[in-house]
């Protein structure tokens, strides 16, 4: 038997990752609550399990009285003749371990005992699993779709099941039972029915995780994301930067042939996805977040989080991009209001000329020699010729290294009509 019970105990902690020590404490319980349920009380009951062997011993603690009519409790004392059977040493007044045989226990006190030693086993798996993914929160993982709960996906994870609701679904996606999919673990709360686990396929994280194990170099810690802005499911920029002269951000994340990005590409159904680089001047920065179009000049406001931008006018649709959605991604990643105007529209909007930040107190020497450019109004071509100097005319665009900063989705970036 002791053989018998040393194997379960083997087998529970492998296959549930429940400690042996914490089992033991599991049957000294159910021993404990038996001799409560057979005899009233358990107070003076005490269990000892070797846990090398298997073997146990339950006792009760009795005091020695002189005879039996001074017996007012037998399950707190004993006289002193049946003492002397137990033990010839015994005398009056001395507590003496009395030997519990579990045996004789009734069937329902074994039945409690039982129960409380399934419960136990209950409440530590679930425990277990608690810990394990509470430990993969703001994480990605890869589960199988089970089946629809309403308008929600049921997900496997492995040894618990996640709820992905239908406000954390990517519009327009479908799933089918038995298919694999990754998914962001918003949050792992603790119920008494279990750990309740869920997930999501919109957060923006998704795609930073997903770079994060795609990418060697974002892993390690050479290239960093620094901000990241997505509409899921339809398109998603992320800003990067490296910590080693040596090492392209964008290259390393767009990978050989586009292989690093088309894989992240693909697992987000065709979500289109623009890689810029990080620059620590708020204008550079703006100039790269409103990639693939062509920027003329942009006028940043540090304090007020601000910019005003111009582009050429045969620009401006892209620049915008459909609906909005390429200047508010851009907004969005910058943490600035852009606001977007063509050349023609620039000359008679104030604020977004030159000669706006050249009168009056500009015209000291508080922006000389490049500091306009640390005041955070970027590399526009602040020139006295205006904006011939921005190097994006006669494809100075790809010469500034924009060829490869476009909207990576397996092919090249269409502008959306002028209208």
């Amino acid at each position: 038997m002791n053989k018998e019970l040393m194997e379960a105990l083997d087998i529970l902690e492998k296959e549930k990752e429940i400690s042996k020590e914490t089992l033991f404490e599991a049957i000294e319980n159910s021993l404990l609550t038996a001799c409560k349920n057979h005899f009233g009380k358990s107070d003076n009951v005490k269990v000892e399990i070797d846990r090398e062997t298997c073997d146990f011993l339950v006792y009760a603690e009795k005091e020695v009285v002189p005879a039996d009519e001074d017996v007012e409790d037998d399950c707190l004392q004993i006289s002193l003749e049946d003492a002397k059977q137990i033990s010839v040493k015994a005398s009056v007044g001395d507590i003496l371990h009395v030997e519990i045989k579990s045996k004789e226990f009734g069937r329902i006190a074994t039945q409690n005992a039982k129960n409380v030693i399934l419960q136990k086993i209950r409440e530590e798996e679930r425990s277990v699993i608690y810990n394990q993914y509470y430990e993969k929160e703001k994480d990605v993982v890869t589960g199988v779709v089970q089946r629809y709960v309403g308008r929600n996906i049921s997900i496997n994870l492995g040894k618990a099941d996640a709820m992905l609701s239908e406000s954390e679904m990517v519009k327009g996606e479908v799933f089918r039972p038995t298919e694999r999919i990754k998914v962001y673990i918003l949050e792992v709360k603790n119920t008494p029915k279990g750990p309740r686990i869920n997930v999501s396929r919109t957060h923006p994280e998704l795609v930073k995780r997903l770079f994060e194990s795609e990418v060697t170099e974002i892993k390690d810690g050479t290239v960093e994301i620094r901000s990241i802005a997505r509409e899921a499911g339809s398109r998603t920029k992320i800003a990067v930067w490296s910590n080693n002269p040596n090492v392209d951000a964008v290259g390393a994340c767009v990978g050989m042939n586009g292989a690093r990005v088309n894989a992240i590409v693909e697992e987000l159904r065709g979500e289109k996805i623009d890689i810029v680089n990080w620059d620590d001047n708020p204008g550079n920065l703006i100039q790269n977040a409103l990639s693939p179009a062509k920027i003329v000049a942009v006028f940043a406001d540090p304090d007020e989080k601000t910019a005003k931008v111009v582009v050429p006018d045969y620009q401006l649709s892209l620049a915008i991009g459909k609906e909005g959605q390429n200047a508010r991604l851009a907004a969005r990643l910058t943490g600035y209001k852009i606001d977007i105007k063509s050349e023609t529209q620039a000359k008679d909007a104030p604020g977004f000329r030159y000669e706006d930040y050249m009168d009056g107190d500009y015209e000291d020497d508080e922006y000389e020699e490049g500091e306009y450019e640390e005041a955070g109004y970027g590399e526009t071509g602040f020139e006295e010729a205006g904006y011939e100097e921005t190097g994006f005319e006669e494809g100075g665009y790809e010469e500034a290294g924009y060829e490869e900063e476009s909207a990576y989705d397996g092919g090249e970036a269409e502008a959306p009509d002028e209208e």
